[in-house]
């Protein structure tokens, strides 16, 4: 920018550093351009939507991929504690505990989650 440029800006009460002014040269510009188009990436990056989950392609009759939540808990016969593993993609519920001698997990107890909900409670 030329010193007449440098004047208006200093006119309209801007006063510009001599760094500033440096980094408008030319070699600057293409920094700043690219910058710029990075800046424009990145936002253009933000709208469009990203991955999601991948089971509405699973065929029929197909198990979709699990979602896992483990608890720790106790059972009701009072033996050792257990681990729930829910699976909330496919609505299933596993009771695991660990046995010593074996130094393994055993299974002691299996819901269908999606069966519970459709059954009629009673008798």
């Amino acid at each position: 920018m030329g010193e007449g440029a440098d004047r208006r800006l200093t006119g309209c009460g801007l006063e510009l550093e001599e760094s500033f002014m440096r980094m408008l040269a030319k070699g600057n510009r293409r920094l700043l351009a690219l910058n710029l188009a990075l800046l424009a990436a990145l936002l253009v990056s933000m709208y469009i939507p990203g991955a999601v989950a991948q089971n509405a392609n699973t065929p029929a009759g197909a198990r979709n991929r699990g979602e896992y939540t483990m608890i720790s808990g106790r059972t009701n016969s009072g033996g050792a504690d257990a681990i729930y593993v829910l699976d909330s993609a496919n609505q299933e519920l596993v009771a695991l505990r660990w046995d010593g001698a074996r130094q393994s997990l055993v299974g002691i107890g299996y819901r269908n989650l999606s069966a519970d909900a459709k059954s009629v409670p009673g008798r």
